[in-house]
């Protein structure tokens, strides 16, 4: 199959012909899939987000002028579409119990029915669990957390590690656990919700 020519192509798609945008679309799948994956938004799959890339560029098809090759005006789109979207999660942070693997939901399962020590499989879930509400927290909550329960640093060893004063740190770390159980009890809910 010899290769598209994209600026024939680009003209013929402004003229209607559907073959012309089945060809774009072909030639431009890959290039826009790899840009998706490169700043893919946790929450969002890759082929909802390549769709709203494609509805884009098709919408906005008529704007394009040409003085830059195509490739650098879709990824543009594209980069500008992954990005908006995960401003859009960042706005409102959330760990939602479908994006827990098996594993983890059922260390949250077992985390109110079990009192006892996890078996290894559940204590690498409960790892990947903790890791993933730790990444819900802003990093100098994570970095609290962190230091003072992971590494189990004392609070004069965090400020002379960090240059906060201890009230900051104990402050800080008061929050951020009330933060973690806040995202654990939302992920509960929302278990026993099912």
């Amino acid at each position: 199959m010899p290769p598209v020519d994209l600026a024939v192509c680009v003209e013929r798609v402004r003229e209607g012909d559907q073959h012309a945008a089945s060809e774009l679309f072909r030639e431009l799948y890959p290039f826009v899939l790899k840009l998706v994956r490169a700043h893919l938004p946790r929450r969002t799959s890759e082929e909802d987000l390549c769709q709203a890339v494609f509805v884009k560029i098709f919408t906005h098809l008529p704007q394009y002028s040409g003085q830059v090759p195509l490739e650098h005006w879709v990824s543009r789109i594209a980069v500008n579409t992954c990005l908006n979207q995960l401003r859009a999660e960042r706005v409102r942070p959330e760990l939602r119990i479908s994006d827990l693997s098996e594993e983890q939901a059922a260390v949250l399962e077992n985390l109110a029915a079990q009192s006892g020590e996890l078996d290894a499989s559940q204590a690498f879930a409960s790892h990947e669990l903790l890791t993933l509400l730790l990444a819900r927290l802003s990093p100098d909550d994570r970095l609290i957390i962190h230091l003072l329960h992971l590494e189990e640093r004392s609070v004069q060893e965090i400020a002379e590690l960090t240059g906060w004063n201890r009230t900051v740190i104990k402050v800080k770390a008061f929050r951020a656990r009330a933060k973690l159980r806040r995202h654990l009890a939302d992920l509960q809910a929302e278990e026993k919700s099912l």
